[in-house]
């Protein structure tokens, strides 16, 4: 039996357990328990009149990007479905969405799930972000004539492996694509070696996003508390990276012993963890989370909260990314850089290798090898205002200079609008 149809075969016939793990997924965070429903394809709001479109992100970075495509779209008078999985991206797009725009949980991947879902929508276009490719979900959606394009397309190392494992499948599920908008030539070469027919180079919509909001009575206060207390940042860090963040604070505070570190993990709810591992190096620690502000005495400032790196960026002059010393690729730099932080990284950054190399190239952010040595520029930085002001004026000016993604895609879809217009 070919491995597509054995798919579909097998997350048919598991339907019945698709209850039970969401409510048992609900228990634990992970699922939205009053909009279960939405995950078996039910929907939760009318479809509106006219034309609609679907755009799809994974989870909240993929679904931010969508933002800028998505107020395009509605300026020509389309209405929009964006979709995503998780909980957190829920949150911060149902509070994010403009007018003409509806936010759902995506159906999981069963037939039945993906049809009861479609027959709702019915969907005049379908827009999925970086690589959130779900067979069902692709094949079913084909099979009804709906054009489908990928955008601000990307695929990390770990994901192409795994789908050349089954080129048969890869090669079936990624011809039904229409277009292929990717961020950079890397990712457009490995979309067509999955079976994309074509794939252009749109960049990456990220830099056309609005600068992360923020409540500007939070800001005025946390600037007030802090006075002229030098600010290190480390955002996004996994695992083993906030001890990192946490010798680099204490090398750096030798020299300035006012020095605060604000430190955001990619996953807030590892909060507890990482304040004891901050306890055991002797730093004195405020959750934001639990309400607590930064006194003269704290060292590390704990943003485990979700949604509020529009706080700290304006706070932060140097800027550690996360997951450049974890494996896993890197994170996206575009946001501190759009605020003119100097930004430092590790040597793990493939999955956003042109992103850096530019930033790295225009003397906007630098590559440092091991901890030691991250540590050693974050010192000279705070040693230099001038050079670090200089740092972050030109990781600035690369994410302006780099912008337009959203226009460049829109326009290439233009042949598919006017066919579903006349249509």
């Amino acid at each position: 039996m070919p491995l597509l149809l054995l798919y579909r075969f097998a997350t048919t016939a598991l339907t019945p357990l698709a209850r039970p793990l969401l409510l048992t997924r609900a228990r634990q965070g992970k699922e939205d328990r009053a909009r279960l429903f939405e995950r078996l394809g039910f929907p939760g709001a009318e479809r509106p009149e006219g034309s609609l479109v679907w755009l799809h992100g994974a989870s909240v970075g993929e679904g931010l990007s969508l933002l800028p495509l998505l107020d395009r779209l509605l300026s020509r008078g389309y209405s929009a479905l964006v979709t995503t999985g998780t909980t957190s991206s829920a949150q911060l797009l149902c509070e994010r969405l403009p007018p003409g725009a509806c936010h759902q949980y995506a159906p999981l991947d069963a037939p039945p799930f993906v049809a009861r879902f479609l027959d709702h929508w019915r969907p005049d276009l379908a827009l999925f972000a970086e690589s959130e490719i779900w067979p069902n979900m692709v094949v079913a959606t084909k099979a009804r004539g709906v054009p489908f394009a990928l955008v601000n397309a990307r695929i990390s190392e770990t994901s192409l492996s795994r789908w050349r494992k089954a080129p048969g499948v890869a090669k079936r599920v990624f011809s039904k694509i229409d277009l292929c908008f990717a961020q950079d030539t890397v990712n457009a070469a490995r979309f067509v070696g999955l079976g994309v027919k074509a794939a252009s180079v749109a960049g990456n919509l990220k830099f056309d996003s609005a600068p992360l909001r923020a409540d500007p009575i939070a800001l005025a206060e946390l600037r007030g508390a802090l006075g002229a207390r030098p600010v290190f940042a480390a955002v996004s860090t996994h695992r083993g990276e906030e001890a990192i963040a946490f010798d680099a604070h204490v090398e750096i505070a030798a020299g300035f012993p006012d020095l605060l570190t604000i430190l955001a993990p990619r996953h807030p709810e590892r909060g507890e963890e990482i304040a004891a591992v901050a306890a055991e190096r002797g730093l004195t620690v405020a959750r934001r989370s639990q309400g607590e502000r930064p006194e003269k005495e704290t060292s590390i400032y704990l943003f485990d909260t979700l949604g509020e790196l529009g706080l700290a960026f304006p706070l932060a002059g140097v800027v550690f990314m996360g997951r450049s010393f974890a494996p896993g690729g890197g994170h996206n730099p575009i946001e501190p850089a759009r605020f003119g932080c100097a930004l430092l990284h590790g040597p793990e950054v493939a999955d956003f290798g042109e992103i850096y190399e530019a930033l790295d190239a225009a003397g906007g952010a630098l590559a440092c090898a091991d901890a030691r040595e991250l540590a050693r520029a974050g010192k000279r930085l705070f040693a230099e205002p001038r050079r670090l002001r200089e740092m972050g004026r030109r990781a600035r000016e690369v994410v302006e200079k780099l912008g337009g993604a959203s226009q460049r895609i829109v326009a290439a879809l233009e042949p598919l609008l006017a066919a579903r217009e006349e249509a």
